[in-house]
């Protein structure tokens, strides 16, 4: 794991998930690789946070307390900072709502913890030397 704590010492990271223990987990998993978290259970709640010190990177949660909720408001944000995300979903990889960014990597629920660090590995900038 010393790579891993390594690649995300100190790097902020969004989590935008509306299932508590989801997003538990997942807090769980970036803070013992060395990331600093911020969960929020709401776009926007995401949104606000943004406006806040700049986010190294975020994981969006698609679909937000029903269908009518979605993450993309949050996800056209980051993408206006430059800031790379991954989308957490159980939806299938061909969702017209993920369709709008394909480069943002989609990870699927139930997620494995290697399968996240995998993911944000292949969007963080790499880092020479280190």
């Amino acid at each position: 794991m010393a790579k891993t704590e390594a690649l995300l010492a100190g790097k902020r990271c969004l989590v935008l998930e509306d299932e508590f223990l989801i997003a538990l987990d997942l807090q769980d998993i970036l803070e013992q690789a060395g990331a600093v978290v911020t969960c929020v259970a709401t776009a926007d709640e995401a949104l606000a946070a943004l406006e806040g010190p700049r986010f190294d990177f975020a994981i969006l949660d698609v679909q937000l307390g029903g269908a009518a909720r979605t993450s993309l408001s949050v996800a056209a944000a980051l993408s206006a900072r430059n800031t790379p995300f991954i989308f957490l979903t159980g939806l299938h990889r061909g969702s017209p709502l993920t369709a709008t960014y394909p480069d943002a990597p989609i990870l699927e629920k139930p997620y494995h913890q290697e399968a996240v660090l995998t993911a944000i590995r292949s969007i963080l900038p790499s880092q020479s030397g280190k």
